[in-house]
């Protein structure tokens, strides 16, 4: 089925919103502005939505916290009951949201389907989770006393999100701020707010209360100003680049809120010579081709010992080879469009790839460079993109150097059949997620996050709830 096809079906379905979801109602830009939303792999206009600002920004937070003094009361069954048939409708209708991201992101059919069962199971995870929000009871200090720390939501919640999982980033932050008892504004990419308005669409059929849940898009730097002034918003979670990320966290300490951050990554995948290598091979597929290389945890430098170098390249440029490159609604593809074009750093050595697809527009090949050094520019900057720059090392030492020689810290590869190595690798490298023989790494019960310039807080997992919640202490005296 063609794109123009999907779309009419979706159109026809109520699946494709273009209206911002404030109070539990869709609402126009106050001044009937629209933006575009196109399709990556055609240019095409899919959808005008609306553009909005400042004073719909100001409602939302409105509406949010009228409605978080009514959801925080709610009991944690019954916040578990609620996202449970939300889970239950996203994945009833996996199908349609996930050819919708494949409209507005490009990505190829199946991993987008993919994507809707990563977000899904993150709201599973936190229907679960909301159950299990455990207070504490202190030994006392004095015989009249009774000393308890109570966990309690923050309060209204400010998600902006990116484009390359503009579902899951959503799910991974919603689900965990819903479970805790807090309500939320989105703010997706200008890029996709599709699949965000898909997703209100289905939290209100799964009758998750008016104001929850709010999403406004559009002028990106009114609607985070407008998160970051207002003394209702209690935190700011954000995916996306260290620089934003930065902006965001100085900006939310006038009115200081609590933030979490998951931004860039430098992610190194080393290769050491007792690899096998079939399985550094797949792995190093899977990090660094997911969605064309368009995510933060994807592998940006391959480290590769000198013993298997020469192999191990010609391997990888076999297989990058084959990788069928198009339209995410074509049978095969595994490689869709990109958003925004790679570069090809200068003075290395392209062994395959290094241009334009010959589809055109966004397409871009399949690239592998070798003889890559630490000091050019590719290896100090995230590529978001499907470029394999291969470096070469000596001796463990010197990977464990390289790799660490960044300021960013979120997620590391390494592929070896040492277990001691292995060991003494994970332990030395200075990220917050690491791979051992294995490239995908994400997953609801895990911890999500990074180290040094890569952010702060954790999302996913049991811990990923910590950054919605305050402790209180409650000091009961008199009684004697």
């Amino acid at each position: 089925m063609g794109a123009n096809d999907v779309l009419a079906r979706l159109n026809s379905s109520g699946f494709l919103r273009t209206q911002g979801f404030i109070g539990g109602k869709w609402v126009d830009a106050y001044d009937g502005k629209t933006i575009q939303v196109n399709n990556p792999a055609t240019g095409e206009v899919i959808a005008d939505v609306a553009c909005m600002g400042t004073e719909e920004a100001n409602d939302a937070i409105a509406s949010a916290y009228e409605a978080f003094q009514t959801w925080s009361k709610v009991t944690a069954a019954e916040r578990s009951k609620l996202l449970r048939k939300w889970y239950d409708l996203i994945i009833a209708n996996k199908e349609q949201l996930g050819e919708l991201i494949t409209l507005e992101q490009g990505k190829p059919l199946k991993e987008a389907i993919g994507e809707i069962s990563l977000g899904a199971s993150y709201i599973e995870f936190y229907a679960e989770e909301a159950k299990r929000v455990y207070g504490d009871i202190i030994p006392t200090n004095m015989p009249d006393r009774r000393l308890f720390l109570l966990k309690q939501p923050v309060g209204v919640v400010g998600a902006i999100t990116p484009w390359n999982f503009p579902f899951a980033m959503i799910a991974r932050k919603v689900g965990p701020a819903l479970a805790a008892g807090c309500t939320v504004v989105i703010k997706p990419s200008e890029l996709t707010p599709l699949s965000a308005l898909a997703a209100a669409e289905l939290s209100l059929q799964a009758g998750i209360p008016p104001g929850v849940v709010n999403v406004v898009m559009g002028i990106a730097p009114e609607i985070g100003d407008a998160l970051l002034a207002s003394t209702q918003v209690r935190k700011i979670t954000f995916t996306g680049s260290t620089a934003v990320g930065k902006k965001l966290m100085a900006g939310a300490a006038g009115t200081v809120k609590k933030v979490s951050l998951e931004l860039g990554g430098n992610a190194p995948c080393i290769i050491f010579d007792d690899a096998d290598l079939e399985v550094a091979i797949k792995g190093t597929l899977g990090t660094k081709f997911r969605n064309t290389g368009q995510t933060c945890i994807c592998a940006n430098r391959i480290l590769v010992q000198e013993g298997i170098y020469d192999k191990f390249a010609k391997a990888l440029s076999d297989a990058i080879n084959n990788l069928k490159v198009g339209d995410g609604f074509t049978e095969g593809v595994v490689q869709g469009p990109l958003i925004n074009e790679a570069a090809v750093q200068k003075g290395a050595e392209v062994l395959l790839g290094g241009k334009r697809h010959g589809l055109g527009f966004t397409f871009y090949e399949p690239t592998v460079i070798s003889n890559v050094n630490n000091e050019m520019r590719i290896s100090r900057e995230e590529v978001f993109g499907p470029v394999a720059p291969l470096l070469r090392f000596k001796t463990e030492e010197e990977a464990i150097s390289i790799a660490n020689d960044t300021n960013a810290g979120l997620a590391a590869y390494l592929f070896s059949s040492n277990v001691q190595r292995t060991w003494r690798v994970a332990e030395a490298l200075e990220y917050g997620i690491v791979g051992i023989n294995e490239g995908l790494v994400s997953s609801e019960v895990t911890p999500h996050g990074g180290v040094k310039q890569s952010g702060l807080g954790r999302e996913g997992s049991k811990y990923g709830m910590d950054d919605y919640l305050e402790i209180k202490y409650v000091c009961l005296g008199n009684m004697c």
